[in-house]
């Protein structure tokens, strides 16, 4: 009996030695290891909170170039843009355009109009008739130029019966005559005269980034 007595405290005791060394860490007082200040420690805290706070953004997608639009275009058309009747037909063409974006549209009219982005062509030139450019560099003019415009956005049908002779030879000679006299028709003054203040405009111009004019 008294060994059994010694043996359950000796048990009792080692097992109350091992609860105490196992309740240890919880009574020793939590020390921030060396070098680690409280500041440090509230930084760490708020950038973990930062994290664990924060939505994911999400990756823009990247934009494309603002110029490739242009390079979408089947078809250049060179228009007048001081011609009140051509302009009904280009505002068709270019509402028609909207749902098709086949078509470029330049204003030969305008100061900005460079022959050498188009195929060398001089406002003169194009004043003359229709000219329209393909987007491999071919020029098309008089009818057939309307013909590849209606075309892209749709309204094929319209010039369809030109393509065959001898009506493509008699569709263009009635076009002729309305390019030759369209001037006339519209009540604006012969092409010399445009042409004339064309350049006295560009001369006032040059002297300065703003026209005088």
């Amino acid at each position: 009996m008294a060994l059994r007595g010694a043996a359950a405290a000796c048990i009792g005791r080692h097992k109350n030695a091992s609860l105490s060394l196992i309740s240890i860490p919880n009574r020793l007082p939590r020390k921030p290891p060396q070098g680690f200040s409280p500041s440090l420690r509230h930084q760490a805290g708020r950038s973990v909170r930062a994290i664990q706070g924060a939505t994911a953004e999400p990756v823009a997608p990247k934009k494309e170039d603002e110029g490739q639009s242009l390079q979408d275009w089947k078809i250049k058309m060179l228009y007048d843009g001081d011609c009140p009747l051509c302009m009904r037909e280009v505002d068709m063409l270019r509402e028609r355009n909207k749902q098709y974006g086949t078509i470029k549209f330049v204003d030969i009219s305008s100061a900005g109009y460079s022959p050498e982005e188009n195929q060398g062509l001089d406002y003169k030139t194009v004043m003359g008739r229709i000219h329209a450019i393909l987007s491999d560099g071919t020029i098309v003019t008089d009818v057939e130029a309307f013909r590849r415009l209606y075309e892209q956005v749709g309204l094929g049908w319209v010039y369809a019966i030109t393509k065959y002779e001898p009506i493509a030879t008699m569709a263009d000679a009635v076009y002729g005559v309305w390019a030759k006299y369209r001037l006339q028709i519209t009540g604006r003054p012969p092409l010399e005269e445009i042409l004339e203040a064309r350049k006295s405009k560009g001369e006032m111009c040059n002297h300065g980034d703003k026209c005088k004019m």
